[in-house]
C-alpha cells in the first residue's frame, strides 16, 4: 500500500516479481513487500525503473517460501505488439477485467507519445496490474498511469477527465528484463 493508493505486481516466475517502478518506489528506502492471501514476503530488488524512464521495477522473493500454486507459473510476454481495437483483459484483485486498446491518436497531443493505452479507465486497476491478450494469454504489459485532460466547461471551473490509461509494453518489459531472466 502506498499513501496515494494501492498499487499491484504481477508473478512472471522464478521467484520474479513485476510491478511499476512508482509503485515500488525508491526500493533502497521503502523496502517494498509483495503481499499474497495476507501473507507478506520480503524482497530484492532485481533492477529498477523510474516513472519517468521505463515504469517498471522487478522484485525477486525467494522462490522457496513461495505457494506451490505460484512456483509451478512462467509468464510468457507477449513478442507481438498491441493494436488499436485488440481485446485485452486486465488483472486486478479478484477479477479480469476487459478492455480494448486505444489509438493513441485519440489521445490529446501532448500526450501521444504513450502509444499503448486501453481506453477503460474506471475498473482496470491500479498501477502495476498486468495488461494481457485475451487470446494467448501471454502479457502485453504492465499498467504505468492514467491519462486525464482538463476541459473548461463555459466560465466554470475546469474540469478533469479521465480518457485512458498507459500500459508499459511488453516489447519495454523485454528489452529490461536482465538477460538471465528471458524467459
Amino acid at each position: 500500500m502506498q499513501s496515494w493508493g494501492p498499487g499491484a505486481g504481477i508473478y512472471l516466475g522464478r521467484g520474479v516479481f513485476i510491478t511499476a517502478a512508482h509503485v515500488a518506489g525508491h526500493t533502497w528506502w521503502t523496502r517494498p513487500k509483495v503481499a499474497i492471501n495476507d501473507q507478506e514476503f520480503s524482497t530484492r530488488t532485481i533492477k529498477e525503473g523510474s516513472f519517468e524512464g521505463t515504469d517498471i521495477t522487478l522484485l525477486g522473493v525467494d522462490e522457496r517460501l513461495l505457494p506451490l500454486r505460484l512456483r509451478l507459473r512462467h509468464l510468457s510476454l507477449c513478442t507481438k505488439s498491441s493494436y488499436p481495437g485488440e481485446e485485452v483483459v486486465t488483472i486486478v484483485p479478484g477479477a479480469a477485467v476487459h478492455s480494448h486498446v486505444m489509438p493513441p491518436q485519440r489521445l490529446p497531443v501532448d500526450v501521444r507519445r504513450f502509444s499503448t493505452v486501453i481506453s477503460d479507465v474506471a475498473d482496470t486497476g491500479n498501477s502495476g496490474s498486468g495488461v494481457f491478450d485475451v487470446e494467448s494469454g501471454c502479457l502485453l504489459g504492465i499498467m504505468s498511469r492514467k491519462i486525464s485532460e482538463r476541459r473548461r466547461m463555459g466560465a466554470g471551473e475546469p474540469k478533469i477527465r479521465d480518457i485512458a490509461k498507459y500500459f508499459v509494453p511488453a516489447t519495454s518489459i523485454s528489452d529490461f528484463l536482465p538477460a538471465e531472466l528471458r524467459f
